[in-house]
């Protein structure tokens, strides 16, 4: 009998010893979930729409021009919350803006004139946005982009609409230039900001608006406001 108790005690302590070990071994492991939790650096492209004016117009539909945005990035998360994300993107900037427009009737005749001024820039532009997700899905950003531009053009477009009796006859007359690149600056500053949604680990839905802080022509005129792009941007993402 004393043989068992002392065989019970020693299989105790051995155990009791066993669980303590384990114990000490896994406490380290309390502070692999914070490691766990930040994403590795991630790859992907993306590609949207752009809509965009100049500053010296006021906010309004008949002056949007519309481009579009596509190129790749890298997202290198930094802690759990924050993440920087380096972008480098074909981006097509400009501005529309109507020149005249008029609809006048006369007896049984009705004319309608619209002239309209169209400047479309090509920029190389590469974004560097510091990202910030309140959620796990979720994320707002802000950043500097610098752009280079390549190539532009101005074209113009009249239509002259006439109605009579009943039927309709529509003229058009066009025109386009290729921009100088002589009286453009080359290198553009702007600011961004946005937010973005991940629709699933992959895909992402993002907006963001731009604000250019450098003056587009290469001379600015004395007594003039400096010329600047505005342009709002929405796309889709996708990361590997």
């Amino acid at each position: 009998m004393k043989k068992l108790f002392l065989g019970l005690a020693v299989t105790a302590s051995m155990m009791t010893f066993a669980q303590e070990t384990q114990t000490v071994n896994q406490e380290p492991m309390k502070q692999d979930p914070i490691k766990k939790d930040k994403q590795p650096v991630r790859f992907g492209i993306k590609a949207g729409g752009n809509s965009s004016y100049f500053s010296e117009q006021k906010l309004s539909l008949d002056n949007q021009k519309l481009g579009f945005h596509a190129g790749v990035l890298v997202n290198i998360p930094l802690s759990q919350k924050f993440s920087l994300q380096p972008e480098v993107l074909y981006n097509q900037l400009g501005a529309k803006s109507v020149i005249s427009s008029t609809d006048v009737t006369t007896g049984n005749t009705n004319v309608k004139t619209k002239s309209e001024y169209k400047t479309t820039m090509n920029y190389i532009s590469v974004p560097l946005m510091v990202q910030m997700r309140p959620t796990e899905r979720f994320y707002i950003e802000a950043g500097p982009e610098f752009s280079y531009f390549i190539n532009g053009k101005n074209s113009g477009n009249s239509t002259i609409t006439t109605t009579t009796g009943g039927t309709t006859t529509t003229q058009s007359v066009s025109n386009s230039e290729d921009i100088n690149k002589d009286n453009v600056n080359k290198f553009n500053l702007g600011l961004g900001l946005g937010l973005g949604y991940d629709i699933t680990q992959n895909i992402g839905i993002n907006a963001r608006y731009i604000n250019s802080l450098t003056d587009m022509r290469n001379q600015k005129p004395e007594g003039t406001e400096p010329m600047n792009h505005r342009a709002f941007q929405l796309g889709l993402n996708y990361k590997f």
